[in-house]
């Protein structure tokens, strides 16, 4: 006798309350009764013949079998999304909802400069944007809430693909009047022996900033970690050490009056890659290939100092 299978329904349910932990709110957000949720959940769980759900007076909370089938829903859904839209991104392509996930030392330097000049040549299109770090962007990637993660290459993900988008400098601040102010082609070695301040865990920037320190004979400020690049650079300003950020930052965070000042290292300079990374079995791989190549041409006309990766020797 075949197994009785979950329905879509009952999975969105499911997904709708594991993302609001609350039956009420869960249901509002996919626009059915809180009765119709819950037996939802209820069918679910007797289909599976397994309790998925926790419901106390307090809160909800889910089994840990329910946090697997969860995971699994997720990538269930959001194939069957990708399906929905096959036909229409056909005829149109890059229409549409593009649920984009961005890390924070990209997101604010990139963004308000790349995205005016994509809407005006694909107005049909409609970016989702997350902003977070990279190991939730690549959870929700690989579940189905994301479509595409912008980020620092390579990942190594199994299941998941990339395309090399541009490479950027890492520039060191420093204060105004620090000896390495205004430098123009220091050595990596010229690090050594400082302090430099870099951003909490999490952020794959302070991995890449990290293999400069260790490199150069740097040493991290551990007592000092913060959560953006803004902070860094302000505690920079009132001289508690030097920092690296990616040429596209320096722009918004390093200005006149705010007493920073830059140094540039020799060729080659420490640097990094961002690229798109995408779900290897999406529906809509050409499409990413063709809004990467989209990215890099536009890339010139947000005046940022990076340079397009397909124009990159060895890409």
């Amino acid at each position: 006798m075949a197994q009785p299978q979950p329905t879509l329904a009952q999975l969105r349910a499911l997904v709708g309350v594991a993302d609001h932990r609350h039956f009420g709110r869960a249901a509002a957000s996919l626009h059915v009764s809180q009765p119709t949720l819950s037996s939802a959940v209820a069918a679910l769980e007797r289909t599976l013949g397994i309790q998925l759900v926790e419901r106390t007076t307090r809160s909800v909370l889910l089994t840990p079998v329910g946090e697997e089938i969860v995971a699994r829903a997720r990538g269930v859904l959001g194939a069957v999304d990708d399906i929905a839209q096959v036909a229409v991104r056909a005829q149109v392509p890059l229409s549409g909802d593009i649920r984009l996930g961005v890390i924070p030392t990209v997101a604010p330097y990139l963004l308000p400069r790349l995205l005016p000049l994509l809407r005006a040549q694909r107005p049909q299109a409609s970016p989702r944007l997350r902003e977070a770090q990279t190991a939730a962007l690549l959870e929700e990637l690989r579940g189905g809430a994301l479509d595409l993660a912008l980020l620092a290459l390579p990942t190594d993900e199994p299941g998941v693909a990339e395309l090399p988008l541009y490479d950027e400098d890492f520039v060191l601040v420093t204060p105004v009047d620090h000896p390495m102010a205004g430098g123009d082609g220091l050595p990596v070695a010229a690090l050594g022996g400082q302090e430099l301040l870099l951003l909490e865990d999490g952020h794959c920037f302070r991995a890449q900033a990290l293999d400069v320190c260790r490199e150069a004979g740097a040493r991290e400020r551990s007592a000092l970690r913060a959560a953006s690049l803004s902070t860094i650079v302000q505690m920079v300003a009132g001289g508690l050490g030097l920092t690296l950020v990616p040429a596209a930052a320096v722009g918004v965070e390093v200005g006149a009056g705010r007493g920073l000042a830059t140094a540039t290292f020799c060729t080659p300079a420490p640097r990094r890659r961002i690229g798109l990374a995408y779900r290897a079995t999406s529906a809509r791989v050409a499409e990413w290939s063709l809004l990467a190549a989209e990215i890099r041409a536009a890339l010139p006309g947000t005046g940022l100092p990076v340079t397009p990766a397909a124009l990159t020797a060895g890409s």
